[in-house]
């Protein structure tokens, strides 16, 4: 689908016009005097730091919040969204980060659950998803079941499922974070043919080239409020980042070698079983060196959590073992290996990195409850953990009120920076990190990125789990990708590329 006229032109009023909107939470100032304009059938993305209101705005625009002041207006009109109900009344869908579909179900009801009015659950159903899926080019099978289809073909069902409702504004809140690069492709000529058919989509991401390949329209936030429009083709990633954080495009990449000879983390023939016998990892077997970074890639879902949990104590392996320092730990639990050394950054902060509701220092606290300085003899020392929390706000350049706010008022860059910083103190020896900074600004992304390589410099070994291609190359001394619950490739960060990774990720290619 092609067409000559402009994005967005001749396409009459504004989809959304955003003025002079605020929202505040106990604490913290979340959005102030925020005015953006999207014009209809244009692809608009937003972008900003960590904490600079993108989230809240969004949700304010779906109904999940309302704001304390301000306007909205939809295609001209001003509207009040107290709900998502509302919402979508007015022609808005999300595609939320973290998909929310039932692996059990099929595509078909994956779509219809809670529209079941629209189109019922039968042939007329089906009919409109088939129109849908052949419309915008999404190959999907309206009988497939949802845990057989693939990481971008999940993607596809959730935008389905906002235009299955009628949306014509569809929000894509980081649509590319877990997307290997010929799935970035796929979904990039999607999200162009949705634009020609008269849709008008916002894109959140902190993926600053790919922004600048999609977009018409970039506004920039900063500090909860918006700071600068441009157009792709005035600006580049280098003057996005200087907007955004007032510092230049990090790069991942590292310096020299300091692999030494010294094994820290031995895995041989580890495999790990379901609860119906089925093999989620099978004959895995790595070593990771002190000083050594070993990346892991692989499309979501090939064992990647599996092996991280069974590596921490999470689960247990059904055979195979795992040694720490020459130390047979298969058969410790979670609290011993913890003891050990073993930091962990979890891929879901929310579920296993931090207590929502409780304040920043008793997080702190949280995997290092048996050590200094969370506890003096017997006893929890309150005191040093706050002590300790002031520093690791400072060091990693946390942005909250203070260590008294509860984790839940951050936003999730500034919980991945606590969390970070938190399981790179008591000196680990061997660092899990699980998508270190997914979901983290380029600011924020380079401290974490320096912190990994000054630990590394000074004899850390680091497993690192990333569907950032680039963040792997980068700061792997090793990568080695997963598939199905195997290791298929060992790779050479300094000749590798994202494509032939992302080849042999989807078992399109093997090792180089």
């Amino acid at each position: 689908m092609t067409s000559t006229m402009e994005p967005g032109a001749a396409r009459g009023v504004d989809a959304i016009k955003v003025s002079g909107v605020g929202k505040s939470f106990p604490g913290v100032i979340a959005n102030h005097d925020v005015d953006i304009t999207i014009r209809a059938g244009t692809i608009h993305a937003l972008v900003g730091e960590n904490g600079a209101g993108k989230s809240t705005l969004m949700k304010i625009l779906y109904g999940v919040q309302r704001p304390d002041e301000g306007t909205i207006a939809v295609n001209g009109t001003e509207v009040a969204l107290h709900s998502p109900s509302d919402a979508i009344a007015q022609g808005i869908g999300m595609v939320f980060q973290h998909f929310m579909l039932a692996d059990n179900l099929t595509v078909l009801e994956n779509v219809v659950l809670g529209a079941e009015k629209l189109h019922g659950i039968g042939e007329a159903a089906r009919t409109r998803i088939e129109e849908l899926s052949s419309t915008y080019g999404f190959g999907l099978d309206p009988d497939e079941l949802v845990e057989s289809l693939g990481v971008g073909e999940r993607q596809r069902v959730e935008i389905l499922k906002v235009l299955y409702r009628g949306a014509k504004i569809i929000i894509l809140d980081e649509p590319t974070a877990v997307l290997v690069p010929q799935e970035v492709d796929a979904l990039f000529e999607n999200l162009r043919d949705l634009r020609e058919q008269g849709h008008t989509l916002i894109f959140i991401s902190h993926k600053l080239d790919e922004v600048l390949s999609i977009a018409d329209d970039i506004t920039v936030m900063r500090r909860g409020t918006t700071v600068a429009a441009v157009r792709p083709q005035d600006v580049t990633a280098r003057k996005l980042a200087e907007l955004m954080v007032g510092s230049e495009l990090p790069s991942p990449g590292t310096e020299e070698s300091t692999v030494t000879d010294r094994p820290l983390l031995e895995v041989e023939d580890v495999e790990v079983v379901d609860a119906a016998g089925r093999a989620e990892l099978a004959d895995v077997s790595f070593t990771i060196h002190a000083g050594e970074v070993l990346g892991i890639a692989g499309v979501e879902g090939n064992g990647q959590t599996e092996l991280v949990e069974t590596i921490i104590g999470m689960r247990h392996a059904a055979r195979g073992t795992i040694r720490l320092e020459g130390k047979d730990i298969t058969g410790w639990g979670t609290l011993e290996r913890r003891e050990a050394g073993i930091g962990y950054v979890p891929e879901d902060r929310h579920r296993h990195g931090l207590l929502l509701d409780s304040p920043l220092w008793e997080n702190r606290i949280l995997g290092h409850q048996t050590r200094e300085p969370s506890v003096k003899g017997p006893w929890l020392n309150k005191a040093g953990a706050r002590e300790d929390s002031e520093r690791i706000v400072r060091e990693y350049d946390v942005r909250t009120p203070g260590i008294d706010t509860n984790a839940r008022a951050l936003s999730g860059g500034n919980q991945q920076k606590f969390i970070v910083g938190r399981e790179m103190s008591g000196d680990p020896v061997l660092l899990i990190a699980s998508h270190p900074t997914r979901g983290v600004d380029v600011g924020a992304q380079a401290q974490i990125w320096d912190h990994i390589r000054n630990a590394r410099r000074n004899g850390l070994a680091v497993l690192l789990i990333s569907a950032d291609l680039d963040e792997l190359i980068g700061l792997s001394d090793t990568i080695q990708v997963m598939l199905r619950g195997q290791l298929v490739g060992t790779f050479d960060p300094q000749t590798v590329t994202p494509q032939d990774l992302g080849s042999a990720m989807t078992g399109a290619g093997g090792a180089a």
